[in-house]
């Protein structure tokens, strides 16, 4: 599975960071980095940080084809 994060709407709350840290990382106190590519023994950890993303920026599968037409 491949995601996306609208940095432009991520407000650094985090939520990712803790639920699924093998692909979320925050590098000083706001900037979010991230595998775009979600192996598949992380793809329920990032699921479940998509749905407790409180502005909702994680793009997931199928969402970051259409998001990026």
């Amino acid at each position: 599975m491949r995601i996306v994060v609208d940095l432009t709407r991520c407000q650094g709350y985090a939520q990712c960071v803790f639920l699924a840290p093998q692909v979320f990382h925050l590098h000083g106190e706001e900037a979010l980095l991230y595998d775009p590519a979600v192996p598949d023994d992380q793809l329920e950890r990032v699921r479940q940080a998509a749905a407790a993303c409180p502005v909702q920026a994680i793009l997931l599968g199928e969402e970051v084809s259409a998001g990026g037409q």
